[in-house]
């Protein structure tokens, strides 16, 4: 079973992909921390975190296009999943410290001694536990995704509507998350961290493992994906986006293939999330934002969306262009980013990948019509040969 869902997965593009992943995970880090400071080869600490969070920005824009995509689902609340599994490994960090805080306390996080907590919240035990928190990563954005799209699905939810309603749950956790009463910080959020299995968290060697975690998450969910995409389940899913009603008619519970992909994208984002965390060193309601969610649409239509590896290189590109023009250009770099996006919607609508599949799509079909073109040329004396015998 497990041979054949790699074998699935197997599209030579996601092969290509992930094996420059991989090589990138061993190579970034070797570079990092086996080379002298002064060799025109070392690769900073501080470009392996940033590099690292390009890549969970890579996920989190995979994650998207998995329902976008190829599911027709135009989620702008994929910020939320992304911030829980943020939450959930910041949690786990926080209960990290213990009494290295700024009051002592071993117990409760310096946010809460300076609010007068008397005692730690009930949902904030078990995170003192690396297994516990990983699996939180996963279970609170999948629940919420399977509780929000049970019932959006069966309501029947569609289109713009669906993108007002995730936008707006995105927006509800962002004001719940403000409030300090709700014990995760309030605007200041989770920081200060320490340690991650007891390695601090600042230490070159942390940071070069994370970045190689990072890339190493993102080639795995691109061979998740792939799979999904590339079985039986995965042309129902695009029969969804092109045709629901049609689908639907045929007898497939359309609500249900919309909820495991929904489901399944959400863990995604909360994996990046995760990742996320320790590398930027905070978490805080911000990224709750729905700007947040609107910019993985960006990043997944640069890219080109239905695609897969589209959305990676569109989230690592943008967000490589931000960083860019935010030291090149200080004051004008809002208009540069935007005149990129505008460029790309006028002169490559399917994107950066998607535009260069259809050129090759295009030659291919133009090659093989010329090919029997010529086949026929040729059959046309050996015919005419025969009837003259």
């Amino acid at each position: 079973m497990i041979s054949g869902f790699v074998f699935r997965a197997l599209d030579g593009r996601i092969v290509v992909a992930v094996a420059i992943l991989l090589g990138v995970a061993l190579l970034v880090p070797a570079l990092n921390l086996m080379t002298p400071p002064d060799s025109a080869l070392h690769i900073p600490t501080y470009a392996v975190s940033l590099f690292g969070k390009y890549l969970c920005y890579a996920l989190l824009a995979l994650a998207l296009d998995l329902v976008w995509g190829y599911c027709g689902i135009l989620s702008l609340g994929h910020g939320a999943f992304f911030a829980l599994g943020g939450y959930a490994m910041g949690m786990y960090l926080m209960r990290q410290i213990g009494s290295r805080g700024v009051y002592g306390n071993p117990i409760l996080p310096d946010f809460m001694v300076f609010l007068n907590w008397k005692e730690l919240p009930w949902f904030w035990h078990g995170f003192d536990w690396f297994v516990f928190a990983m699996a939180m990563v996963l279970v609170v954005p999948g629940l919420l995704a399977f509780v929000f799209g049970w019932f959006a699905f069966r309501s029947r939810v569609n289109g713009v509507y669906l993108s007002i309603i995730t936008q707006a749950m995105t927006y509800a956790l962002m004001l719940a998350f403000f409030r300090n009463d709700m014990g995760f910080g309030g605007n200041n959020g989770l920081t200060d961290f320490k340690d991650i299995l007891g390695f601090p968290v600042q230490a070159d060697g942390t940071r070069a493992v994370l970045f190689a975690m990072s890339a190493i998450m993102l080639a795995l969910c691109l061979l998740v994906a792939s799979a999904i995409v590339r079985s039986k389940f995965g042309k129902v899913l695009v029969g969804v986006r092109d045709a629901e009603s049609r689908v639907r008619f045929l007898g497939f519970r359309v609500e249900n293939i919309k909820l495991f992909t929904f489901v399944v994208s959400a863990m995604m984002a909360g994996i990046a999330g995760a990742l996320f965390v320790p590398q930027v060193g905070i978490i805080n309601p911000g990224e709750f934002a729905p700007a947040n969610s609107i910019e993985v649409v960006v990043w997944t239509a640069v890219g080109g969306r239905g695609t897969l590896i589209g959305p990676v290189i569109g989230a690592v590109l943008v967000n490589a262009g931000k960083s860019f023009f935010t030291g090149a250009f200080p004051e004008i770099w809002l208009y540069a980013l935007g005149g990129l996006f505008i460029a790309v919607t006028l002169f490559l609508p399917k994107g950066i990948v998607g535009t260069v599949q259809q050129g090759w799509n295009s030659r291919k079909a133009m090659k093989a019509a010329a090919e029997a073109e010529k086949g026929r040329d040729e059959a046309v004396p050996v015919t005419q040969a025969q009837a003259a015998e």
